[in-house]
């Protein structure tokens, strides 16, 4: 039986990460809103199988482009939350993660203020994205539309922020900038420079 794609349980309770999101907001966005992207993956997974078992005909060009959108959200999602902790001892950046972000930005600060900025400029709905470029070993920023485009082919994620509205709008309403500066106060810095090792090797 082949592989489908499955919602991931998350690192902490819902209500840990609060007063960056509450438990209301986190439990949304979770259960419902990341599930979706699984569920409507998986469906269209589903009708690429049939239509080749039975050989029929389907409109395969739309459905890869619905399938890329899909994907993104469920892949980008699950690093989301991977990405945030509540735990103290994690939020305390490594010497090699600080150098890395020094060496290109300059100050630890000047990054997040990129970042940040970045993130809140995205063009509709998005992400706000810090990546690898395996070519010249340098970290670079990235807008992400919808869940799939702008994207650099080949670059390792880092670290992404979801700036949809469905990802703030409960506990922030219109207040995308005060959503965006909480965010620094429960980033997984751990999990952040594991991922940098890895995007190395």
């Amino acid at each position: 039986m082949k592989k489908i794609y499955k919602l991931p349980a998350l690192d902490y309770e819902f209500d840990q990460l609060s007063p960056f999101l509450s438990k209301e907001l986190l439990t949304l966005h979770h259960d419902k809103h990341h599930q979706k992207y699984i569920d409507n993956a998986n469906s269209i997974l589903e009708k690429i199988d049939q239509s080749r078992q039975n050989q029929a005909d389907v409109a395969l060009d739309s459905l890869v482009k619905d399938l890329s959108y899909n994907v993104g959200g469920h892949v980008l999602h699950s690093l989301f939350w991977k990405n945030l902790t509540p735990d103290q001892q994690n939020k305390e950046m490594t010497d090699n993660l600080k150098l890395f972000l020094e060496e290109e930005f300059a100050s630890v600060k000047n990054f997040k203020k990129e970042f940040s900025l970045v993130a809140s400029k995205t063009q509709g709905s998005g992400w706000g994205a810090l990546v690898y470029c395996p070519k010249t070993q340098r970290p670079f920023l990235m807008q992400i539309q919808n869940h799939h485009l702008n994207i650099y082919p080949g670059f390792k994620l880092l670290m992404v922020l979801d700036v949809w509205e469905h990802a703030f709008y409960l506990d922030y309403q219109t207040d995308k900038k005060s959503y965006i500066e909480n965010f620094w106060d429960f980033v997984n810095w751990t999990r952040v420079s594991k991922r940098l090792e890895a995007a190395r090797k």
